[in-house]
């Protein structure tokens, strides 16, 4: 049986090249694979230059554990840096956002991923992909959600070339 995951992408290395060659690791590897508008935002946290983001939907057999590691060799394979600090530079960093309707803390992740509510450059795509979705904890769509958002929106539509 199959489970749904969304996933957020994010990198401000490189980035366009960084995100389309994650975006094609995953389309190599699930399917199927939904994959929202790639936006434009603001480092949060530090001092950098500006990310690009994106959100993924995808379909797997894997348990969250083995996902989570598949998650972090694609990561390392494009030039992770995990010696860094939390909020730093990214070549690729793609968090578990949701996986099913799992809540609380499982394989070390907490889910669902809490900066979901806290900044625009992970809600927007996830809404993008999931507007009708429920939040698994407040039980309120992720569009309701964008629409009463009251963060920092400051992002822009970017086109992959």
């Amino acid at each position: 049986m199959k489970t749904i995951v969304y996933l957020g992408l994010g990198s401000n290395r490189n980035a366009e090249a960084n995100i389309a060659a994650g975006i094609r690791a995953l389309q190599e590897s699930f399917e199927p694979v939904r994959i929202s508008p790639v936006y434009r935002s603001p480092a949060v946290g530090f001092e950098g230059s500006d990310f690009l983001n994106c959100a993924a939907a995808i379909e797997t057999g894997m348990a969250l554990g083995e996902l989570k590691q598949w998650l972090v060799e694609l990561e390392d394979r494009h030039g992770r840096d995990r010696s860094q600090p939390k909020f730093s530079d990214r070549t690729l960093d793609i968090d578990i956002l949701l996986y099913d309707d799992l809540v609380g803390e499982h394989d070390g992740l907490e889910l669902p991923r809490d900066e979901i509510l806290k900044y625009a450059h992970v809600l927007k795509p996830l809404t993008d992909l999931a507007p009708g979705l429920r939040h698994p904890v407040t039980g309120v769509s992720f569009s309701e959600h964008w629409e009463r958002f009251e963060g920092e929106r400051s992002l822009s539509e970017v086109r992959l070339r």
